[in-house]
């Protein structure tokens, strides 16, 4: 499993890039080169959570980037969630990409001060035993995070093998974190990994949660394009009862 905010396709590599290169938040050129190195990434993965992927305005060139990433790096299955549009100019979304059929994908607009933010849950198999996946991208106040991570913990409250990826904006040991701890299952990272800003990490920011009867290995980070935010990954074993009969 990979996780991974993409920016949009945009490169940053130092602080002032934000003001020098302003101009790639709402320009489509130079992300076709970031998106094909970002589909290389996430190619050999089997489960693939982004956030900031960009769904179709000008700053893309009105191309859906998850789509993109989909066709070339061969993943039969996608999903995205649109969650912020500024006036066509840019947006952005939630998005998975999957190598296993999903027998349902569902998404759902989080609570905060802000809207814009959400969660894209996708369940594997049947029943009590399927496998549940969720993406986030979370707020950058830790009272909207707290309100969120508690909307979030009801949905994965009775998921027994559940999955929550993506850029939480703070640190497994937050304050806010302990409560999806203490509502789910899900445990925190063996191993917690600075992953902002990518040239020169930092702040823990991304994360790969998987609850306790899943063993999560190999954790690992690495830089994705030129994406101000390191993808993180790891090693997942999950029953085959949990993903259907086929997997």
């Amino acid at each position: 499993m990979l996780s991974c905010n993409i920016q949009a396709g945009s490169s940053t590599s130092r602080y002032r890039d934000y003001a020098i290169r302003a101009w790639s938040h709402v320009l489509p050129a130079g992300k076709r080169d970031n998106l094909d190195a970002i589909a290389q990434l996430v190619q050999p993965y089997d489960i693939v959570g982004l956030q900031e992927s960009d769904p179709g305005s000008l700053r893309s060139g009105f191309m859906n980037q998850t789509h993109y990433l989909a066709e070339r790096a061969d993943f039969p299955y996608w999903s995205h969630q649109p969650n912020r549009t500024l006036g066509g100019i840019a947006s952005s979304a939630n998005a998975l990409l999957s190598r296993l059929p999903p027998n349902e994908v569902l998404d759902y607009a989080l609570p905060g001060r802000i809207p814009g933010r959400g969660v894209l849950l996708a369940r594997y198999g049947d029943g009590e035993d399927g496998l549940t996946v969720a993406v986030a991208h979370l707020s950058l106040g830790a009272r909207s995070r707290q309100a969120q991570i508690a909307f979030i913990a009801e949905l994965l409250s009775d998921a027994p093998h559940a999955v929550l990826m993506g850029d939480f904006n703070c640190a497994p040991d937050a304050p806010e974190m302990q409560l999806l701890f203490r509502r789910t299952r899900l445990a925190p990272p063996s191993e917690v990994f600075p992953t902002f800003p990518s040239w020169a990490p930092r702040r823990a920011l991304d994360h790969i949660l998987a609850s306790e009867p899943l063993i999560a290995e190999a954790p690992r980070t690495f830089p994705a394009a030129r994406s101000d935010h390191l993808a993180v990954a790891l090693d997942l074993k999950v029953p085959k009862r949990c993903l259907g009969a086929e997997a």
